[in-house]
């Protein structure tokens, strides 16, 4: 992906995009592609202490400037709260992001290169510089780090911290806590001078639109000096790192980290340059987590971390459209062992404490993800051996009842939660105020849950077991039915109420109980719905989560928390919801010639969109109103997961 001048008109236009690398651990490197840092979760060294979590912001940014001929051009782009903005993005002549990004500056007659990229499994983040200075005098690059040390959701100010500082030749060592690692900055040229300063009052101006506290203080130890002769072009590398051990050829590691990336793009097997390109932005999400040593799935970047849920959602198109099998393997086999009275995590905590178990469906989701395992993989002998138990535990425990008040109703359909506690993916609340209500029986729960027995029954059937549930599929099937077929409307009830109630509310969750594998509607059923969902809540991204035509309806996602979580699921549309809806499509379509091309139509405007918001990547969320701009995270694990999903087998239909 390329950009140009034409991008950065102004510095409100540079900011709109933002690029991202990250480590494999949790950690990453972010930033806008002008330099600028717009957000707290915006540095050029966020490590991750406890792998994927404890992600801690140890270097911002680098400031560049260059002087030559009695000129100094300074090329650090910013804002302050003293109203002063940095303007160096001016001399920005073009960003390319293939993968790492790549800036290009021009000014006179040098031009300055500065690829980003970060060493796998290490909490490193590598700078590499090429001057190429055509000038008939010298010149000298002067770069200065502005250096931090806080969770990455806080903000320091200045007199907060108080930093020890160790120079040596061609670097520094700065540390602010003792339970928090030295930052080592490294220079493989030059000299580093110490000559300690601070970066007063940072604007965040993403921060600011969040209603969140949007200014921030960083040390600056002092500068790295490098020479540059006449007419000389030079390469220098900047390492900054918690580890041991680092590198300053930085040429090489570049050449290790783009031949791994390729690597898992010929693994996936793809030649679509979409498919390619997520194929790349799902290695962001897949992670190590150091309390289990497995694998897990970050739900999205900047300040999103593993969630059950997210992660079984996710996992169809982050590991197996990718053929990264061992991961998935890791992935279900580290859930299977934090199962708990049926319950599958919601949460890993930061710290040692037991994992969070409020949710109803990242259970039932477990079910569908084991149940496209076995599609790619035929590989049984694990799933009885290590899974399955795992799954009749679940299954037991919902039949039984379990926390949360999750449980089987008399008529076999699904009840959970209660009504200050929402367990299903729409949860936004604001201290007492529960956004969206769904407790009770929700409808894509209740999918889920025939989804579920049914894929059990198949493998207790297969592995020669006994179903001790035999008629409870068909009670729910009914039931089902009976209750939440909406016949006047032809669309099905969001929610029917401990009560009895029925919420009539246009939502997208009744398109998952089209897509599913097993569904217990019939096709005119599922005909009417996904043509229902289309004109109400279909909206170029994803689909929207409330119908514009309903008086609760939020078309903006913007403001203070109040008023973004009061949009979150009453109208702001969601990309990973895009995935059901092509399959349901599909589905109901008889996968005809005329389906698979409106299917193309449906997938081809996020070729428009991976050059906006998250460069590379599909944002969390979108306004429900025109021109449906990007919000929210700007990399998130189920939107590329899904969008990679159903292009690769509803558009291009290569199927497992």
């Amino acid at each position: 992906m390329h950009f140009g001048k034409g991008n950065w008109k102004s510095y409100e236009h540079g900011i709109e995009r933002e690029w991202l690398v990250t480590n494999g651990l949790g950690g990453y490197a972010a930033g806008t592609i002008i330099g600028a840092n717009t957000r707290k979760y915006h540095g050029l060294l966020v490590a991750s202490l406890t792998p994927p979590v404890r992600r801690t912001l140890l270097l911002a940014k680098l400031d560049e400037q260059l002087e030559a001929g009695g000129i100094t051009y300074n090329l650090a782009a910013g804002q302050a709260g003293d109203g002063v903005t940095q303007f160096g993005y001016i001399h920005l002549q073009r960003v390319i992001i293939d993968p790492f990004p790549l800036f290009v500056y021009s000014f006179a007659d040098i031009t300055l290169e500065k690829q980003i990229f970060m060493v796998h499994g290490k909490n490193t983040t590598v700078v590499i510089y090429r001057i190429i200075n055509s000038a008939a005098w010298p010149a000298a690059l002067r770069l200065l780090p502005l250096v931090n040390c806080r969770d990455f959701h806080w903000t320091t100010d200045r007199g907060q911290l108080h930093f020890t500082t160790q120079a040596f030749t061609r670097g520094v060592s700065v540390q602010a806590v003792p339970e928090v690692p030295a930052v080592k900055i490294m220079s493989s040229a030059g000299y580093f001078r110490v000559c300690e300063d601070w970066f007063n009052g940072m604007f965040y101006a993403g921060e600011h639109e969040r209603g969140l506290h949007p200014y921030e203080d960083h040390y600056i130890p002092g500068h790295f000096e490098v020479q540059i002769g006449a007419g000389e072009v030079k390469t220098v590398t900047i390492t900054a790192t918690i580890e041991d051990y680092f590198s300053l050829n930085g040429e090489d590691l570049l050449v290790r980290e783009e031949k791994r990336l390729k690597e898992l793009q010929e693994q996936a097997g793809y030649r679509e340059p979409l498919a390619r390109q997520l194929v790349l932005a799902a290695d962001n999400f897949i992670v190590k987590r150091q309390s289990t040593g497995t694998k897990s799935i970050i739900a999205g970047y900047p300040w999103f971390n593993d969630w059950g849920r997210d992660t079984m959602i996710a996992l169809p198109g982050l590991t197996l459209v990718t053929r990264r099998f061992n991961d998935a393997r890791e992935i279900l086999g580290t859930y299977a062992r934090y199962c708990m009275d049926g319950l599958l995590p919601n949460m890993f905590a930061d710290t040692d404490q037991e994992p969070l178990y409020n949710t109803v469906d990242a259970s039932l989701w477990y079910f569908q993800a084991v149940y496209k395992f076995l599609e790619y993989t035929k590989d049984y002998d694990y799933i009885r051996e290590e899974i399955y138990p795992v799954l009749k535990d679940i299954i037991h425990w919902h039949v039984r009842g379990t926390h949360f008040n999750i449980k089987v109703d008399e008529d076999g359909l699904l009840v959970a939660g209660s009504p200050g506690l929402q367990l299903t993916w729409m949860d936004a609340k604001v201290n007492d105020w529960v956004v969206t209500p769904r407790h009770g029986k929700p409808v894509e729960i209740n999918a889920l849950w025939y989804n579920a027995l049914c894929i059990f029954e198949q493998l207790t059937r297969r592995f020669g077991k006994d179903f001790k549930y035999p008629d409870l599929p068909g009670k729910v099937k009914e039931s089902f039915h009976k209750k939440f077929w909406y016949p006047e409307a032809g669309y099905l009830y969001d929610v029917i109420g401990e009560d009895g109630k029925k919420d009539a509310k246009m939502r997208p969750n009744q398109i998952i109980a089209v897509s599913l594998p097993y569904s217990m509607l019939t096709r005119a059923q599922g005909l009417s719905i996904v043509q229902k969902v289309w004109y109400n809540l279909y909206a170029t991204y994803g689909l929207r989560s409330l119908s514009p035509h309903d008086p609760e309806y939020r078309g903006v996602y913007k403001g203070d928390q109040v008023q973004r979580d009061g949009a979150y699921h009453q109208g702001t549309v969601w990309s990973w919801l895009i995935g059901p809806f092509i399959t349901a499509y599909r589905k109901v379509h008889d996968y005809s010639p005329a389906s698979r091309e409106q299917a193309r139509r449906f997938i081809a405007p996020f070729e428009d969109h991976l050059p906006d918001h998250g460069v590379g990547s599909i944002s969390e969320i979108f306004d429900g109103n025109e021109p449906i701009i990007p919000r929210g995270t700007f990399a998130q694990a189920w939107g590329v997961a899904e969008v990679l999903r159903a292009y690769v087998e509803d558009v291009l239909e290569v199927k497992p």
